[in-house]
């Protein structure tokens, strides 16, 4: 009904502000005994498929990526329809608009978005306080935090926001995700590189036990988010920085800045490209930095996630969980029970 009825009606509406009124329709379900009932009858029966990772247990392999809830509003909802964790953020030190409107756009003959957004987040303050409030109506979920850097923080000093980042999260979140991926904010992905990376990474992971023990808790999960456009030789670069500095794991992988060839006659839009048209390149990614681990490192595959089938293919080319955000869009609500009662464990 969704794809046939719903989803045509939406796609009148401008792509953000659909998004902004299934956000409010979300946070309005979670809250009321009637909404959450129905949101658990849209998902489903939802198979037990228990996943451990990092010392956490995931409900299921099926999460939502980053920017979906920019603003930790609904990750209870998603979890009413039967995703396993939610990765809430991107997250800066301070409240930022993002980029000028339009930012994100539909192409429906791929299966694909087109987004330009720029962080747009209501800062770590405000999203720590509904961190706090709305924890408890999600108590099995596992929810991460991606960290970001404010969009005029200059690069050489990018280290000061995601250490203050992390330190207002850090006992809110169950794994904490280094986004040095976006080509939305200017300059951010020079982080994956060897000039800046190494020094990110070092004192991230050093603040991370600090915190950990200054609380008396376990550290956090620390992974790095990366962008589909690197070559081999870039992988290799950031795989030996991340396994020495001790990384927990890698999101492969972020938007894409390339177009391949899609099939829909679509104005040229900037931005970071989703969906379908990046299902095989995540893929040979995934198989790539799994091979070159030697299976060690944990991934988690972001990128071409609509049904079962694309999430059997990315377990089997070395992914451990995976997340959606695109698939979510076109697929509509009850797409995790569909897939998840359509994916065979071992």
């Amino acid at each position: 009904m969704y794809e046939r009825i719903l989803f045509p009606l939406l796609r009148n509406l401008d792509a953000e502000v659909a998004h902004e009124r299934t956000l409010r329709a979300l946070a309005g379900a979670q809250n009321a005994r009637a909404g959450r009932w129905l949101l658990k009858r849209i998902a489903g029966e939802i198979p037990a498929q228990p996943v451990s990772l990092w010392g956490l247990t995931f409900p299921n392999r099926l999460g939502v990526a980053a920017g979906f809830d920019k603003n930790a509003r609904v990750f209870p909802g998603l979890g009413l329809l039967g995703f396993g964790h939610v990765e809430v953020g991107t997250i800066t030190p301070w409240p930022q608009e993002g980029n000028p409107h339009p930012r994100l756009f539909r192409l429906p003959e791929d299966r694909a978005l087109i987004n330009r957004m720029g962080f747009p987040n209501e800062g770590m303050v405000a999203i720590v306080r509904r961190l706090q409030r709305l924890r408890d109506k999600a108590p099995e979920m596992v929810v991460g935090v991606s960290l970001g850097k404010q969009k005029e923080t200059a690069l050489n000093r990018a280290i000061e926001d995601y250490v203050t980042i992390m330190r207002a999260v850090h006992e809110h979140a169950d794994y904490l995700a280094i986004n040095i991926s976006s080509p939305n904010t200017p300059g951010l992905r020079q982080l994956q590189g060897k000039h800046y990376l190494s020094a990110l990474l070092g004192q991230l992971l050093a603040e991370n036990r600090n915190l950990a023990f200054v609380r008396r808790s376990s550290p956090r999960p620390v992974i790095i988010k990366i962008a589909p456009d690197l070559t081999n030789q870039q992988l290799d670069d950031i795989l030996e920085i991340a396994t020495h500095a001790g990384v927990d794991g890698i999101i492969a992988g972020n938007t894409s800045i390339q177009r391949g060839k899609l099939s829909g006659n679509y104005p040229v839009e900037m931005g970071g490209l989703s969906g379908a048209p990046l299902a095989a390149r995540n893929t040979a990614i995934v198989e790539y930095i799994h091979r070159r681990t030697n299976g060690n490192m944990p991934i988690i595959a972001a990128g071409g996630i609509f049904t079962a089938q694309d999430v059997a293919e990315k377990i089997a080319a070395g992914a451990v969980l995976v997340q959606m955000y695109t698939g979510l869009v076109y697929r509509g609500p009850g797409v995790a029970g569909r897939i998840l009662r359509n994916f065979v464990t071992d």
